[in-house]
């Protein structure tokens, strides 16, 4: 399934000075199945 955040993510991911990544929003948005699947992704 593609997300908006997944984009977002990368953005954050390629920044040099990025600050640590915190996740807010609505519960069962799907938050922690974006994250896990961001990181087995982006290696």
């Amino acid at each position: 399934m593609k997300r908006n955040i997944t984009q977002q993510l990368q953005v954050w991911k390629e920044k040099a000075d990025r600050k640590p990544l915190i996740v807010n929003s609505a519960r069962q948005v799907g938050k922690t199945y974006s994250l896990k699947d961001f990181g087995k992704k982006a290696h």
